[in-house]
């Protein structure tokens, strides 16, 4: 049996990516934002456009209308969903990710998933730069990993 490894290498030199992210809970987004952008600086992207939306649900939409516009190689998706007293946490992150996958795969434009689900502020920023790294940084790698990746399945086979 023969096996081939397929890597990619982060490399974002030439694509163009957006970044969409939720004003709401803003302390943690815009760290999400900032780890985000320094991915894809040291990755060959140094620039790239933020989207700002209301709210996390408002995501999927505007990363749906990027990606039917043609206008990017990737999508990162960033926002904060922190536990209330009801449940419109889970049914709100439930919601956002399916969506966020739907555009994604029917689209074929990579989405990075950056939406923090969390029970505190706390714990939003500990992800968001803090003790547990950021999100955004690596919502951003993995979308710059796929772009890679599929590059690579689009190029003709040597």
């Amino acid at each position: 049996m023969s096996v081939r490894e397929r890597r990619a290498r982060l490399d974002a030199s030439g694509r163009r990516v957006a970044i969409v992210v939720s004003r709401f809970n803003d302390l943690a987004t815009r760290r999400l934002v900032d780890g985000a952008l320094e991915c894809l600086a040291q990755h060959g992207a140094p620039d790239a456009d933020v989207w700002w939306v209301a709210g996390a649900f408002e995501l999927p939409q505007m990363a749906a209308r990027l990606a039917r516009a043609g206008r990017v190689d990737g999508i990162v998706c960033l926002g904060a969903i922190i536990r209330g007293e009801t449940v419109h946490f889970d049914v709100l992150a439930r919601a956002v990710t399916t969506a966020l996958e739907r555009v994604a795969v029917e689209h074929g434009v990579p989405v990075g998933l950056g939406v923090l689900t969390v029970d505190t502020l706390e714990q939003a920023l500990e992800r968001s730069g803090g003790k547990h790294g950021n999100a955004g940084w690596k919502a951003a790698a993995s979308v710059v990993e796929l772009m890679a990746q599929l590059r690579s399945v689009d190029e003709p086979a040597t």
